[in-house]
């Protein structure tokens, strides 16, 4: 390399060391970064959510929520934790008959909370006004329709139809009297 090549390469580099810290050249590093990060933090994935414990105390309610990165769904409980499996599925099915529950949405996640929507008499603690529409989640990032698939033999189905294979989380909520599991579906990856 001749000395007049060294003196240019030398400048070259100075001239994109300056241009790099004025921020007039994007810095690769950076980009790759902020693109590998998690949308607003979340890491919970699309695989299923399980716990196994079942609870005598009965469905009470069930509600949903918006929020900046997630929709919410959340049944609500008299007495302990439910056990439940929140999982995505080809088909949600009926309790008890196997038959299909229709739902809007790309995919469809089945709900399983094991608990059941009636008292210990039998009187029922919990009947959704419209089974299709348990709640209604017009307007909503994620969420397509929230249906009842009903309740046998101490377990309580429903459907929830999103717009695409999401992540997911589900946990539980428990205070002195009451309990909730809790179903948040992630906007986007």
């Amino acid at each position: 390399m001749t000395i007049t090549q060294h003196l240019r390469t030398k400048a070259v580099t100075r001239s994109l060391v300056v241009a790099v810290a004025a921020g007039v050249l994007p810095v690769a590093a950076a980009t790759t970064s902020a693109q590998a990060a998690p949308y607003c933090g979340i890491t919970w994935g699309s695989l299923a959510k399980n716990s196994a414990t079942m609870v005598p105390g009965p469905l009470t309610n069930v509600r949903a929520g918006r929020h900046a990165c997630f929709d919410r769904l959340v049944i609500d409980l008299k007495g302990r934790a439910p056990g439940y499996t929140v999982k995505y599925v080809s088909n949600v099915l009926t309790e008890g008959q196997g038959a299909v529950v229709p739902l809007r949405g790309g995919a469809k996640l089945l709900i399983v909370t094991r608990a059941p929507a009636y008292t210990q008499t039998g009187a029922p603690s919990y009947s959704p006004a419209n089974r299709k529409e348990v709640v209604n989640v017009t307007g909503f990032s994620t969420f397509r329709q929230v249906a009842w698939a009903g309740t046998f033999e101490g377990q309580t189905s429903m459907g929830l139809g999103v717009r695409a294979r999401l992540p997911f989380r589900a946990f539980t909520i428990q205070d002195a009297t009451t309990s909730r599991l809790v179903i948040d579906v992630a906007h986007r990856w």
